[in-house]
């Protein structure tokens, strides 16, 4: 029963099994557009700091978080950052890729992966900003000898209208003030 429900929902790469993308495949996520994203800890832990009286009080970890996030426009072409948030086990970013030249909508749809450059992050996509943050955290939290992880994945949502671009600015702004109703809540 377990090989019939892997040989379904997940597709493999010189035989070993993905586990199937949460991206829609219909869009490439270089083309401009603006992203609602939403970064977990592993195991929700607090490695970022705590809220106290509707406020965040970042960790040294949170700083690193917090500081990075904000130098993602100086290592990646044609992205603009909007609000920003880090809680105790998570962070939400609205990034907005604005390129000049729409030359990325003539890209093929996805095809069966042949080769791992198939299946990787293309460059200056939503996937290669958010692995390319992810790193970055790790690896300088490592250096200054912190414990830390990330959670495998990430979550985006492609923001097609105003209204749905004010709601989610509100919900990243208001989110250390509404911390105990958040689903991400975990009091570790």
């Amino acid at each position: 029963m377990l090989r019939l429900y892997r040989d379904v929902n997940m597709q493999t790469f010189k035989n070993k099994y993905r586990t199937k993308t949460l991206r829609i495949q219909s869009w490439d996520y270089r083309w401009n557009g603006v992203y609602f994203i939403t970064i977990c800890t592993k195991g929700k832990a607090h490695y970022f700091g705590e809220i106290n009286d509707d406020e965040m009080y970042l960790s040294p970890v949170g700083v690193i978080a917090d500081v990075l996030w904000h130098e993602i426009k100086h290592h990646t072409q044609n992205v603009e950052l909007d609000v920003f948030v880090v809680m105790p086990n998570h962070i939400h970013g609205i990034l907005m890729i604005n390129n000049s030249v729409e030359t990325l909508h003539a890209t093929s749809l996805p095809k069966t992966p042949k080769t791992m450059s198939d299946i990787s992050p293309k460059a200056n996509s939503i996937s290669s900003i958010i692995r390319s943050y992810k790193s970055a955290v790790t690896k300088h939290a490592h250096r200054l000898g912190y414990e830390f992880e990330w959670q495998a994945r990430f979550y985006d949502h492609i923001i097609r209208n105003e209204a749905s671009l004010n709601q989610i600015q509100q919900y990243v702004i208001n989110n250390p003030k509404s911390w105990k109703d958040d689903k991400f809540y975990f009091n570790d």
